[in-house]
């Protein structure tokens, strides 16, 4: 019908004036006929269409098989996973970008592996207290204390700042070690003496918070004291005793530093700590009642002032076995043409768990559906420039090693970029997209968008209208509003691009009854939804690569 009122307007547009109009002709309108041609598909269709549920299978059983021991990093099923990635990329026919690497696919770099060992204290006031028992890592992290090492603590209030409002005023942490509060300063009527700190008041959102802090100060850790019982806090460690003994990775060589004061992860370089009330006050050197005392005279003032005491010599000691292993990032390379020194990266992890008491977690979906995707995108676009219509741009595939650990790889890549990040237009990451998550029916074809919105405007809404042009999916935000609660913006690659002002867009389908279980099986992973998702991805990076100008990096969301 719109076709018929369309030619309706177009005929009264251009009538005649009515003296000389011609006799009127008889139009015969046919009701039946062929369906008119579909339009000719254009080329971002003609070689999305290459992404096919057989091919991201075909790759999946053998990214996620047992012969690859879940993947871990640094261990023999991860070297084995990177050969097999590294393959494919030269069968496509990319390049390997690194250029001081003995394989070009490949960018190895350090970590240092720590495990538990017993006899972890701390000596204070002629009193010892026991680790695991008084005090724990508050996530798990490498030693400075291997051995038994001299202590002056700097009591340093809540360990806050902002504005006119700091409790580092005045003092010197450099290499030192800061005791501070848990919770945020308030007045005499409980009401906060400064802006929410963060998205959602938890404490471990506010001790990470107050770590990167004391770190940005030079403190060599920070011992966090809760107002909690201390029985109370020693029948917590109890529980978490187990969790708490997980081997711990670092990056000993992290780069060029960036104080983030919003991270979900445990800054590098500084121990951070959570003790009892009764190691607490020791550090700080005080007494309960001395500190609620030191509380109110803040509160009454409205500002930071001057403790009536000071933390006393301390001795602290946290052996750990520490190893050092190498992992590697593998890298393939697609040059672009006229726009070839501006890059686009996409990328995935491909590391996963490994092998727990004797059972092996193959992670088909965390992230072997996002590897598999990787794979599918690059082999799309290379057809695509063998054909004549390569990128303009050039893209980056990047798969990621060491993300389970703390996203190592993507903090080691973006430290050590093989092309400038000043070039780098944007990042496209995958991480978990062949499966449906607890909030979806298994009908709903969907999936979820993270940080689009965050950096740049115009990387929202090309993605949208590549889904509206071609996809099709119901995109889900509820994982990229403020104050989300599983804080998923922070918990992949992406956001190492992201906290370095490179816009960014995280596709996933959250978590599912599998999640990080040894059930994460290949069997489970919804193949043609994978290929639709992974269509997406290739749609907007296509518009990306293609488009004339790069897009702005215009926004500063949280």
């Amino acid at each position: 019908m719109l076709k018929t009122y369309a030619l309706a307007a177009l005929l009264l547009a251009g009538a005649l004036p009515a003296a000389a109009q011609p006799a009127p002709t008889k139009i015969k309108l046919k009701t039946k006929g062929p369906a008119p041609t579909p339009a000719a598909p254009t080329l971002s269709q003609t070689y999305a269409a290459l992404i096919q549920p057989a091919d991201l299978r075909a790759h999946l059983t053998v990214v996620a098989s047992d012969a690859f021991q879940g993947r871990e990093v640094g261990q023999p099923g991860q070297k084995l996973a990177a050969e097999y990635l590294v393959r494919q990329l030269a069968e496509i026919g990319l390049q390997g970008p690194v250029s001081d690497s003995d394989n070009p696919y490949l960018q190895h770099f350090q970590l240092t592996h720590s495990t538990y060992a017993p006899g972890g204290y701390i000596k204070a006031n002629g009193r010892r207290y026991d680790y695991l028992k008084d005090w724990f890592s508050y996530g798990p992290m490498p030693s400075p204390f291997l051995t038994e090492t001299a202590s002056q603590p700097v009591f340093a209030g809540f360990g806050v700042e902002q504005g006119a409002y700091s409790d580092y005023a005045g003092l010197d942490v450099k290499g030192r070690d800061v005791v501070v509060i848990m919770g945020e300063p308030q007045d005499e009527r409980g009401r906060k003496l400064l802006k929410s700190m963060g998205r959602k008041a938890d404490y471990w959102e506010s001790g990470l918070r107050k770590a990167a802090l004391a770190k940005a100060h030079g403190a060599r850790s920070i011992f966090l004291m809760t107002f909690a019982p201390t029985a109370d806090f020693r029948k917590q460690t109890t529980e978490l005793g187990e969790s708490l003994r997980e081997p711990a990775f670092s990056l000993p060589d992290p780069g060029p530093e960036i104080i983030d004061t919003v991270a979900e992860n445990i800054p590098p370089g500084i121990g951070v700590y959570f003790t009892s009330q009764d190691l607490g006050l020791a550090m700080a050197g005080t007494t309960l009642n001395g500190l609620i005392d030191y509380v109110r005279a803040l509160g009454r003032a409205g500002r930071p002032v001057v403790p009536r005491f000071e933390g006393p010599a301390a001795a602290v000691y946290l052996p750990q076995n520490q190893q050092p292993l190498t992992t590697e990032n593998v890298l393939g390379f697609l040059e672009g043409s006229d726009k070839k020194d501006e890059v686009l990266v996409v990328s995935a992890h491909y590391d996963h768990l490994g092998v727990k008491h004797d059972t092996i977690y193959n992670g088909a979906d965390d992230d072997g559906s996002g590897t598999v995707a990787v794979l599918a995108l690059a082999e799309a676009f290379a057809q695509a420039k063998k054909d004549g219509h390569g990128p303009r741009r050039s893209i980056l595939f990047v798969l990621m090693t060491a993300e389970e650990e703390g996203l190592f790889g993507s903090e080691y890549y973006t430290a050590h970029p093989v092309l400038p990040l000043a070039s780098t237009i944007a990042d496209l990451n995958i991480d978990m997209v062949g499966r449906t998550d607890r909030k979806h029916s298994a009908k709903r074809h969907f999936v979820c968008i993270v940080g689009s919105d965050k950096l740049s405007s115009e990387l929202h809404a090309i993605n949208e209208a590549a889904n509206r042009d071609y996809t099709h999916l119901e995109l889900d935000y509820h994982f990229n509003v403020p104050d989300e609660p599983e804080h998923i913006y922070y918990r992949s690659d992406h956001y190492n691009f992201a906290r370095r002002k490179i816009p960014v867009i995280f596709y996933t389908t959250g978590e599912h009854a599998d999640y990080h279980r040894a059930t994460d099986d290949v069997e489970k992973i919804e193949f043609d939804k994978l290929a639709e998702r992974t269509r997406l991805v290739f749609h907007t990076a296509w518009e990306l690569a293609n488009r004339e100008h790069r897009i702005v990096v215009d926004s500063n969301k949280p």
